[in-house]
């Protein structure tokens, strides 16, 4: 809280948005558990774990990672699965569904694909569910010129940038909001991750910046100082 505020020009430390918390009647909410989406009970071939939990990554698109997570409605479940550049830590591909086929993921894969663009290369990094490890999945990896990588069996740490959104998404976004239909869900997750998420929320790992501002700056100091840049 200090952080933003400090970012929209108020000087307010630790200690005095606490107290102005308190006054204000306002809490931490308190993260909750849910269920997997994930089931490794299967015979596929499951590729090494490449990332190693190693998420400090030096330039945008050079490992992206993927996962699923559900949203409760009283029309029944909604499933999300994104893609996220551990670089910025910004969502680059998502899609919404009622299932939790490997379409799903696919969508998501397609979407963060044809809006960056990424040299082949690039580490692909998820749980090691069906949907991932299915062979229409690992084919359109194949096909992107992407590497696949993938968590060790039953180790949520493994991916934990993918799992950190997912709390921060139903922690800031939905908490105990019930939504009486899938499209009402579905609009307000995408409102979520492309208007406030990308566009203004703060990431300690990024220096308190937001995904679209730290990247913005790298645009900024390859076009000030290109020859540093690349050399």
């Amino acid at each position: 809280m200090s952080k933003e505020l400090r970012a929209r020009g108020y000087d307010v430390g630790r200690s005095r948005a606490g107290s102005l918390m308190k006054k204000a009647g306002l809490e931490v909410k308190r993260l909750k558990k849910f269920k997997r989406t994930t089931d490794s009970r299967h015979s596929l071939p499951v590729a090494p774990n490449l990332l190693n939990q190693q998420f400090q990554v030096e330039q945008p698109d050079s490992i992206w990672c993927g996962d699923i997570t559900y949203l409760w409605t009283l029309e029944g479940w909604l499933y999300l699965a994104v893609i996220i550049d551990l670089y910025s830590r910004k969502v680059v591909g998502w899609a919404l569904d009622s299932h939790l086929k490997t379409s799903l993921v696919i969508e998501a894969l397609r979407m963060a694909y044809w809006r960056r663009k990424p040299a082949k290369g690039l580490i692909h990094h998820s749980d090691r569910g069906s949907q991932y490890a299915a062979h229409e999945y690992q084919q359109q990896l194949t096909t992107f010129g992407m590497i696949p990588s993938m968590s060790r069996k039953g180790d949520c740490y493994d991916n934990a940038v993918v799992e950190s959104f997912f709390h921060t998404l139903k922690n800031d976004q939905f908490g105990d909001q019930i939504y009486s239909t899938r499209a009402e869900a579905r609009q307000d997750v995408i409102d979520y991750i492309e208007m406030f998420y990308n566009s203004y929320r703060l990431h300690s790992s990024l220096g308190y910046m937001a995904p679209n501002d730290f990247e913005m700056n790298l645009t900024l100091k390859k076009l000030l100082n290109p020859v540093s840049i690349f050399t």
